[in-house]
């Protein structure tokens, strides 16, 4: 019989191997200015759930990023590559290096709904401050504009929510086309994120 210790350990290296292996290293979220620490929170979370491997922050100040507290992210913010910005222009272009088509959401007349855009295509979908939503610059150098249909009298919702619907419309596209079924990374770089995460 294996000593418990090493049983437990086998046990959680199976359970990160399975879940990098579902990583979606081709999807990023990009939060703009986003204030609320329970927001954030329940974003990681969801970005968990369905595999985003990077959520890219864009504050121009620091100090403005909020302080994440473990009980409300329920730890999801280890598990989150979070990657800091200081201007639209700088994530923006981190993001066309990698080849990403940028979406931002934002009620306009020519936003396409979130069911008509293929999320199975390397993407990032740019969410916006809780009170003013994206900015001017991040609306004007986006490839276009998604939003997720509504037929009640308050055209919104909360940011966490809205974010959480946009990944699952990700997430069963995703699934649909086998995207979960094998990884996106080569082993050089599955083994380094590996035992980063051995650590955590």
């Amino acid at each position: 019989m294996p000593h418990h210790d090493f049983f437990v350990t086998e046990k959680r290296l199976e359970k990160l191997s399975n879940v990098l292996k579902k990583r979606q290293f081709d999807f990023t979220i990009v939060l703009e200015n986003i204030h609320d620490p329970h927001n954030l929170s329940a974003i990681l979370r969801s970005c968990d759930a369905v595999g985003v491997f990077e959520v890219y922050l864009i504050y121009e100040r620091r100090p403005d990023i909020p302080r994440l507290g473990e009980k409300s992210s329920a730890s999801a913010k280890k598990w989150i590559h979070k990657r800091l910005f200081h201007s639209v222009s700088a994530c923006y272009s981190e993001l066309r290096k990698q080849g990403k088509k940028i979406f931002t959401t934002h009620l306009s007349a020519e936003a396409k709904s979130i069911y008509e855009i293929d999320m199975t295509q390397k993407i990032a979908i740019v969410f916006g401050n809780e009170h003013s939503g994206v900015s001017e610059e991040a609306l004007a150098n986006a490839d276009g504009n998604v939003l997720i249909p509504q037929v009640g009298m308050i055209q919104s919702l909360n940011i966490s929510v809205a974010c959480a619907v946009t990944l699952y419309e990700a997430f069963r596209q995703r699934s649909k086309a086998g995207l979960y079924n094998q990884s996106q990374i080569d082993d050089s770089a599955f083994h380094k994120i590996m035992k980063e995460w051995t650590k955590r």
